[in-house]
C-alpha cells in the first residue's frame, strides 16, 4: 500500500486499544490525521487516545465506520467475519493490517531500523530507542511493551529515524524493511503457525533478505548455520556475540551480586565502543546490548552516546521488573513464556541474593505448551519451587488435550518441587503462608500472572 504523511485519510483503526496499534494511532493524530477506531471495552489507551481527538468507538459494530473512511486497519487477531472488516470490503474502503500499514509508515522515514529474533526483541528494542534518544535524533518509536523511559510504548518524534519492534507471528515482520535490521536469536516458537523450524528460519532468511544495498543487518554470531540467512542479505552484515568470533563482542566483563554486568564493547577493525554497567540482569542482556549497540554504530552513532544509553537503560515494564516486596519477600514479575527465555531470567534470578527461588509460572497457549512440554519442565527446573496457574488461551481454544497438571508431572518426574493451582486466589494464599524473609518470588508468564505478586503486595499494604 501508498501512505504519505501530506494526504491526510480518514483512517479507521479495528482494535485501536491494541499496544501497537495505539501508538500507530497516536502518531497520525500528531500528525494531523481525522482517526477513529474501535474495540470491545475502553481502557486506558482508548481513552488517551480519545483525549488526543480520535473517536472512539465501542463495541464493534459495522455503523462505527464513518461515511468518510478512506482506510481501515486491523489487528491480526481480527476475524475475516468482523462486523467492522466486512463492512468496510462491502463498501471498497481500502483494508490494511496493522503490520502492513506500520511498514509504509516506515518508508517515510530515512532511517528505520527493526529489531527481530524470538526472544529479547521488546528489552533490546527499548536498548536501541534509549541510545537514538541519547543521540539526539529525536526518533520515532514503537515498542511491544511499556518503556518507561518514554512513558509508553510508542513515541512519536520529528527526526528521520524509526524503530521498531519485528516479530515474526504471523509473518508479520515481512512488511517491515529497515534499512538496519536486527536478529537476536531464531528459535522454534509459535507452533500454531510456523510447523516446524526449517519454516521458521525460511521466514527470518526472507526477512534478511529485506536489508537494502546500503543497509545493514546485525545477526548473533552463534545461529545455527548462519550463513543460510546472511547470504540473503544485499548489505553489509555485522555479527555479535559473546565471543571473539563476533565482529562486536565484549571484553574485561564483570558481574556483581544482583547479575548486573559490565563490560567494554569491542567492534573489529574499529575503537571501542565504550565501557559499559548494565542496570539490568542476566548475561542475555548483555548479547542484547551489543546487539542494540551495533545497530547504532551502524547508524552513525558515537561511541559515547552508545555507552551512555545503555548504562542508564533501565528496562521495561515486565522485563524482570521489580514489583517490590512483602515481609521481606523480593517480588519480580517477568514475561518469559518460552523455555529459552525461561532458562535465561531464572539463571539471572539465581544469581541474585535470595533463599529460595520461587517461580510462579503461567503456561501461554495450548499449542506453545504442548509442543515445548518437556523443555518447558527442564527450564522451570532451574528454580528451587514451582507454582503452576492454568494455561492462558490468548486466541486459542482447548483442543489438544494439555493442561499445567502435564507440566506439573514433568517437573515432579525431575525432581523438582511443584504445585498445581486453579485460580490465582488459591496461588495468593498458598504464596503467602510458604514464602518466607529472603525469597525471591517470580511471576512468570505473558499472560496476566502479574497480578498474583500485584496482589501479594497489595495485601501486604493494606494488613
Amino acid at each position: 500500500m501508498q501512505f504519505h504523511f501530506s494526504e491526510k485519510k480518514n483512517i479507521h483503526f479495528i482494535g485501536i486499544g491494541g499496544i501497537s496499534m495505539s501508538g500507530i494511532a497516536e502518531l497520525l493524530l500528531l500528525n494531523g490525521f481525522p482517526v477513529s477506531g474501535s474495540d470491545s471495552h475502553k481502557s486506558g489507551l482508548t481513552d488517551a487516545l480519545e483525549g488526543k481527538g480520535a473517536r472512539i468507538c465501542i463495541p464493534q459494530s459495522a455503523d462505527n465506520l464513518g461515511e468518510d473512511t478512506e482506510l481501515v486497519v486491523y489487528t491480526a487477531a481480527i476475524r475475516d467475519d468482523n462486523p467492522e472488516l466486512s463492512a468496510a470490503r462491502e463498501r471498497g474502503i481500502e483494508t490494511v493490517s496493522r503490520a502492513e500499514f506500520l511498514g509504509a509508515v516506515m518508508k517515510e522515514y530515512p532511517l528505520s531500523m527493526a529489531v527481530a529474533g524470538t526472544h529479547g526483541k521488546t528489552t533490546t528494542t527499548g536498548m536501541l530507542s534509549q541510545i537514538m534518544l541519547e543521540a539526539e535524533t529525536d526518533p520515532t518509536l514503537s515498542i511491544g511493551g511499556i518503556f518507561p523511559f518514554i512513558g509508553g510504548n510508542f513515541r512519536s518524534g520529528k527526526g528521520q529515524v524509526f524503530v521498531t519492534e519485528a516479530c515474526e507471528y504471523t509473518n508479520s515482520f515481512l512488511s517491515l524493511p529497515g534499512k538496519i535490521e536486527v536478529i537476536l536469536n531464531i528459535d522454534l516458537d509459535h507452533t500454531d503457525f510456523f510447523k516446524d523450524i526449517g519454516e521458521l528460519r525460511s521466514s527470518f532468511r526472507r526477512f534478511a533478505s529485506l536489508v537494502p544495498e546500503d543497509g545493514t543487518l546485525v545477526i548473533a554470531q552463534d545461529i545455527e548455520r548462519l550463513s543460510e540467512i546472511t547470504e540473503a542479505c544485499r548489505g553489509r552484515v555485522i555479527t555479535f556475540g559473546l565471543t571473539k568470533e563476533a565482529d562486536c563482542f565484549p571484553e574485561e566483563i564483570r558481574r556483581n551480586e544482583s547479575s548486573r554486568y559490565s563490560f567494554i564493547i569491542r567492534k573489529k577493525d574499529a575503537p571501542s565502543l565504550g565501557k559499559v554497567s548494565l542496570n539490568v540482569p542476566g548475561e542475555h542482556n548483555v548479547r542484547n546490548a551489543l546487539a542494540a549497540a551495533a545497530a547504532a554504530y551502524a547508524a552513525g552513532v558515537s561511541p559515547e552516546h552508545i555507552a551512555s544509553a545503555l548504562s542508564s537503560f533501565r528496562g521495561t515494564s515486565r522485563r524482570f521488573e521489580e514489583k517490590g516486596s512483602f515481609g521481606g519477600v523480593r517480588v519480580i514479575d517477568d514475561y518469559a513464556h518460552h523455555p529459552t527465555e525461561i532458562t535465561a531470567t531464572l539463571k539471572a534470578a539465581a544469581e541474585c541474593p535470595h533463599n529460595t527461588l520461587w517461580c510462579v509460572f503461567q503456561p501461554h497457549t495450548y499449542s506453545r505448551t504442548k509442543a515445548f512440554l518437556k523443555e518447558f519442565a527442564r527450564a522451570l527446573s532451574l528454580a528451587d519451587k514451582v507454582v503452576l496457574a492454568d494455561i492462558y488461551p490468548a486466541r486459542e481454544t482447548d483442543t489438544l488435550g494439555i493442561s499445567s497438571e502435564n507440566l506439573a508431572e514433568e517437573l515432579r518426574l525431575l525432581g523438582t518441587e511443584c504445585y498445581y493451582f486453579s485460580g490465582f486466589s488459591a496461588i495468593e494464599k498458598f504464596l503467602s503462608g510458604k514464602c518466607v524473609h529472603g525469597d525471591l518470588l517470580i511471576t512468570m508468564g505473558a499472560g496476566n500472572v502479574n497480578i498474583i505478586g500485584e496482589d501479594l503486595l497489595r495485601n501486604q499494604i493494606s494488613t
